[in-house]
């Protein structure tokens, strides 16, 4: 079974998250042992951002690192165990609300697909790129 990396790389959605993840020097990270689960934003959810924020961001690693990290959490969480929960501790630190009473939201992102198995984890992908406070 293929990486969290490789399996975002074959699905082919996700362009551009694979491009900041590969910026950052994330990749090996994710590459890496884990387990862990990301919430994916695809190439849609970054084309709703601001004009030139995607470019901007891969000039700025720090920030770009921060956003990133925020989209991931430690461990291998599935989606029948994420509608049980109402936060998460991301890498960057921060918490991410999780509401589950109407399909399932990660702050203001929607989970569009879940449960996509990698062998160092789980990506469920969201329809909008998180931001951290």
């Amino acid at each position: 079974m293929s990486n969290i990396v490789e399996v975002a790389v074959a699905a082919g959605n996700f362009k551009t998250l694979v491009a900041a993840v590969t910026a950052a020097g994330l990749a090996d990270t994710l590459s890496g042992t884990g387990p862990f689960t990301v919430f994916a934003p695809t190439d849609e959810a970054f084309a709703k951002l601001p004009a030139g924020t995607v470019d901007g961001l891969l000039k700025d690693i720090p920030t770009l690192t921060k956003i990133l990290t925020y989209h991931v959490v430690s461990g291998k969480v599935m989606a029948a165990d994420v509608v049980k929960l109402h936060s998460a501790t991301t890498l960057q630190g921060g918490e991410v609300k999780i509401d589950a009473s109407n399909g399932v939201k990660i702050n203001n992102a929607t989970v569009i697909q879940a449960d996509i198995a990698a062998s160092n984890g789980v990506i469920h992908c969201v329809d909008t790129v998180l931001m951290p406070a």
